[in-house]
C-alpha cells in the first residue's frame, strides 16, 4: 500500500491525522486539498480501521466525486468501487435516501427529477391556472424565487410571511400551486432534493438515526458554497458523532447567485467551538507573482478567513497587464499572442490557453476573431448535450417510461413525432381526468369513453398509451441502452429526425450518444438500470463534460472555471461595469464577491496571466468609453508588465468607500444625501440621474446612461450628489 503520510506537506499531514472532532480546512487555490482530502479518507479506513460504510464524502460536481473515487481506489489499491465510502454531490447523496424513504413524505420511491425546463413549463401551467399573465411577470423570475426560498428551506406555507408587495402575493399563490403540481406528477425539482431530505431527517427521528449511525464520518468539498438547506442538512447528519471535515476557501465563494452563503465557512468555527483549524497554504499551481497579484486584491475584502498563499516558484514572468482600444483589438491580441507563442514552440498546445469572462456576450467577439484565425476553439456553456432537443425527447420518453404519472414529460412527447393529438384533444383529455379523479394517463387508457371523441381521435390516444405500456414491458426485460433503442424504432422518433439531412444525421448521432452513456449501465438489472441512468443524468453539470484532451482555446466564463487551471490565462473585460459588474459597486458583499471572482480568475495561471481592458467597448448597440477596473490599481507596481500600468488616479468603489475597512467586519454608518422623487442627481461611476421614489432609506434613480439603467441604493453609503436646478 502506498504510504499515505509520506508525500504529504506538514499541514496535509495535519489535515489527515485528524481524524476525530469537527475539522476546518481552510485549503487555498492549487494547495492540494483533494489530495489532502482522498489521503484522510484512505487514512480513516486503512490506519484507523473505519469502514467505508461509515464515511460520507460530499463534493459539488460529479467529476469531483469522480476524481475522488478514483484517487482512493488508487491509495488503498483496490479496484472495488464496493470497498469505497458512499462518495457523491449534495443531490446524488440525498437522492439515494429519499428513493429509499420518501413514501414516508406521501411520495412514490420512483418520483421523476424535474430540470429546468421541466420546471418552466410546469410553471407556465401554473400560471395558466391561475389567470397570471406571462406577460405581466416572467416565469423565470417566478421559479427563481422559488428556488432561493427552497434553498432558503421556506415552505410555500411559510413564504406568506415574506409576502410585501403584489409580486411577492403572486409568486406565493405560484409557489403554492407548483408544489401541489409536483407533487401530483411524483417529481421534485432539483431544490427539492436537499429541501425534502432535510424535512425526512427533521420528521422522522428513526430515518435521522439511521444515517448518523451510518455516517459517523463526514466530509464536504467546497464548503463555502453551500447554501443554507445544504448546511442544515449537513449539521443533521454530524450532530451525533461530531466527526465533521469541512474543507474550503472562503476567497473563492462566488456562488451566491445560486444561494451558497459565505458565512456557513465563516462561521464553522461558532458552531463547533472544539475544531481544529489547518491553513494549507503552499501553493503547487501558480507563481509567486500570480499569487501575489491575487493576494493583493482579495485582501481588500473583509469577510474572509487570513490566508497567504505561498509556492516554491518564485518570481515567474510579471503580470501583463493590456489597454486596448476596443474589443476587437482586445481579441486580436489574444489570437496574435497565441500564435506567436506557438509558432513559437512556447507553449505546445491550445489547449494549454484560456479566456476567462464575466459574461456570456463577450465571447461572441473572441469566437469571430479566432475563426479568422483559424484557431480552434471551444465553448464551456455553450448548447449543453443533455439540453438539446432530441436528446431531451428522448429522456422524457424514459422518464415516462419510469413515471407515467409525470405529465411535464408526457406532453412533451405524445404528440412527438405527431399522433394528430393537438393541444384542445390534450386539455379534454385532462378534463376529464380531473373530473373522473384519476391521473392523465389512466384517461389516456380510457379515451374511447370520453364524451365527444371520434372513433379515430379515441384510437389515437389509446395507441399511445399501448406505446407506453409495451415500452414498460421491454424495460423489465432490457437495460437502459435496450430501451433507448426501442423507444427510437417503435416510437418512429427515428424516422422522424433522420430526414436525409445534415441536420437529420446531426439529431441521430446525438441519440447515438445517449446510448453510449446508457451503456454504462448494461451491468445492472432490467429496470434498475434505466431508473439509474436517468437519476445519473439528472445530475450532470455542464462543467464535468470538460474534455481537456481537446486541442483547443477555451473560453469560459469565471463562474465556470473554479477547479481548473492553465499555463496561460486571459482575463478581459477589466471595466469598471464589467468588472466588476456594475450591479455590484455599491453592494459591499456584491462588491466582495466581485474581488473573490477576480481572485479565482488570476489563480486559474499556472505560468503566465494577462489582464486586458478595452478602452472602449459596443454596448446596448452603441461605443461606451470605459473605466479600467479598480482590481487593476490594487496590483503592486513591481509585479505588472506592459504597455500600461494599472491606473490608480481614477474614482473607484472600494471598501473603505461603502464604509467598512479590511480588518473589523462590523455594521457602517455613513452620513447620507437627503432625497425625494424628481431629485436630480450624480453618481461617481453611474452618472447623472432622476430620483424615481424613496423608501425606508433606498432611492430608485433611474441613469441617463443605458448601461445602468434603473437601481436601488442605500442612501447611507452611496457616493451621490444632488444636482442644484
Amino acid at each position: 500500500m502506498i504510504d499515505l503520510i509520506q508525500q504529504l506537506n506538514d499541514k496535509q499531514k495535519e489535515a489527515v491525522l485528524c481524524v476525530k472532532g469537527p475539522l476546518l480546512v481552510v485549503a487555498g487555490a492549487g494547495s492540494g486539498k483533494t489530495k489532502a482530502l482522498t489521503h484522510r479518507i484512505a487514512y480513516l479506513m486503512k490506519e484507523k480501521h473505519v469502514s467505508p460504510w461509515n464515511i460520507l464524502a460530499v463534493t459539488f460536481t460529479n467529476k469531483a466525486a469522480n476524481e475522488m473515487k478514483e484517487r482512493i481506489i488508487h491509495l488503498l489499491g483496490s479496484n472495488e468501487e464496493r470497498d469505497l465510502p458512499s462518495i457523491g454531490t449534495f443531490h446524488a447523496t440525498c437522492v439515494r435516501m429519499l428513493r429509499k424513504h420518501i413514501h414516508l413524505l406521501n411520495y412514490e420511491n420512483g418520483f421523476t427529477i424535474y430540470d429546468t425546463a421541466d420546471q418552466r413549463i410546469l410553471m407556465k401551467n401554473v400560471m395558466a391556472d391561475l389567470g397570471i399573465s406571462e406577460k405581466q411577470m416572467n416565469p423565470r423570475a417566478i421559479l427563481r424565487n422559488i428556488s432561493n426560498a427552497k434553498n432558503q428551506l421556506i415552505t410555500p406555507a411559510n413564504y406568506q410571511t415574506y409576502v410585501t408587495n403584489y409580486f411577492t402575493e403572486k409568486v406565493h399563490e405560484a409557489y403554492t400551486h407548483y408544489q401541489k403540481s409536483l407533487q401530483k406528477n411524483n417529481a421534485l425539482d432539483f431544490d427539492d432534493i436537499i429541501m425534502k431530505t432535510v424535512e425526512l431527517l427533521q420528521q422522522e427521528a428513526k430515518v435521522l438515526d439511521q444515517y448518523q449511525e451510518k455516517f459517523k464520518y463526514i466530509s464536504i468539498d467546497e464548503y463555502q458554497d453551500t447554501n443554507h438547506a445544504q448546511y442544515v442538512l449537513t449539521n443533521l447528519l454530524a450532530e451525533k458523532y461530531r466527526n465533521l471535515c469541512v474543507i474550503g476557501d472562503s476567497d473563492q465563494s462566488i456562488y451566491s447567485f445560486r444561494g451558497a452563503d459565505i458565512q456557513n465557512i465563516l462561521d464553522f468555527e461558532k458552531d463547533y467551538p472544539d475544531a481544529k483549524v489547518v491553513l494549507l497554504e503552499q501553493n503547487y499551481r501558480s507563481t509567486q507573482n500570480i499569487l501575489d497579484g491575487a493576494h493583493a486584491i482579495i485582501t481588500k475584502n473583509a469577510r474572509r478567513k487570513e490566508k497567504k498563499l505561498w509556492t516554491e516558484q518564485e518570481g515567474g514572468e510579471k503580470i501583463t497587464v493590456r489597454a486596448l482600444e476596443n474589443e476587437r483589438a482586445e481579441a486580436d491580441f489574444i489570437a496574435s499572442t497565441i500564435q506567436e507563442k506557438m509558432t513559437r514552440h512556447e507553449t505546445p498546445s491550445y489547449k494549454d490557453f484560456v479566456v476567462l469572462y464575466r459574461t456570456n456576450a463577450q465571447s461572441r467577439v473572441l469566437e469571430e476573431t479566432f475563426l479568422r484565425y483559424g484557431m480552434p476553439y471551444k465553448i464551456v456553456g455553450g448548447i449543453k448535450f443533455y439540453e438539446r432537443k432530441e436528446v431531451k425527447d428522448m429522456v422524457a420518453y424514459l422518464r415516462v417510461i419510469q413515471n407515467p404519472n409525470d405529465s411535464v414529460s408526457l406532453f412533451r412527447i405524445i404528440n412527438t413525432p405527431s399522433r394528430k393529438i393537438g393541444a384542445k384533444t390534450i386539455e379534454q383529455v385532462q378534463s376529464y381526468a380531473l373530473q373522473k379523479g384519476i391521473t392523465f394517463f389512466q384517461a389516456l387508457e380510457d379515451a374511447e369513453k370520453i364524451p365527444g371523441f371520434s372513433a379515430s381521435k379515441a384510437e389515437a390516444l389509446t395507441n399511445f398509451a399501448d406505446l407506453i405500456k409495451q415500452l414498460q414491458r421491454i424495460n423489465l426485460e432490457f437495460p437502459a441502452s435496450g430501451v433507448i433503442k426501442h423507444v427510437l424504432d417503435l416510437s418512429g422518433y427515428k424516422k422522424f429526425i433522420d430526414d436525409g439531412t445534415i441536420e437529420g444525421e446531426s439529431r441521430l448521432e446525438n441519440i447515438y450518444e445517449l446510448i453510449n452513456v446508457a451503456t454504462k449501465y448494461d451491468n445492472l438489472e432490467a429496470g434498475i438500470s434505466l431508473s439509474i441512468f436517468l437519476e445519473e443524468i439528472s445530475l450532470i453539470a455542464d462543467v464535468d463534460s470538460l474534455d481537456n484532451e481537446d486541442n483547443a482555446i477555451t473560453l469560459m466564463t469565471i463562474h465556470s472555471a473554479k477547479g481548473l487551471e492553465f499555463d496561460t490565462v486571459f482575463i478581459i473585460g477589466l471595466e469598471e461595469g464589467l468588472l466588476p459588474h456594475s450591479q455590484s459597486l455599491l453592494e459591499r458583499d456584491e462588491l466582495e464577491e466581485e474581488r473573490r471572482l477576480m481572485y479565482v480568475a488570476m489563480t486559474r495561471a499556472k505560468q503566465q496571466l494577462f489582464l486586458l481592458r478595452a478602452k472602449s467597448r459596443m454596448l446596448y448597440g452603441e461605443v461606451q468609453s470605459s473605466a479600467p477596473s479598480q482590481f487593476l490599481a490594487e496590483i503592486p507596481a513591481e509585479i505588472v508588465q506592459g504597455d500600461t500600468e494599472p491606473e490608480r488616479d481614477h474614482q473607484t468603489i472600494d471598501t473603505q468607500e461603502l464604509g467598512y475597512t479590511p480588518i473589523p467586519y462590523e455594521e457602517y454608518e455613513q452620513e447620507g444625501v437627503t432625497l425625494n422623487g424628481g431629485d436630480r442627481v450624480a453618481h461617481t461611476s453611474f452618472g447623472e440621474g432622476v430620483v424615481q421614489e424613496v423608501t425606508g432609506g433606498v432611492a430608485t434613480i433611474k441613469f441617463n446612461n443605458p448601461r445602468y439603467g434603473t437601481k436601488k441604493l442605500a442612501l447611507s453609503i452611496a457616493p451621490l450628489k444632488k444636482i442644484s436646478e
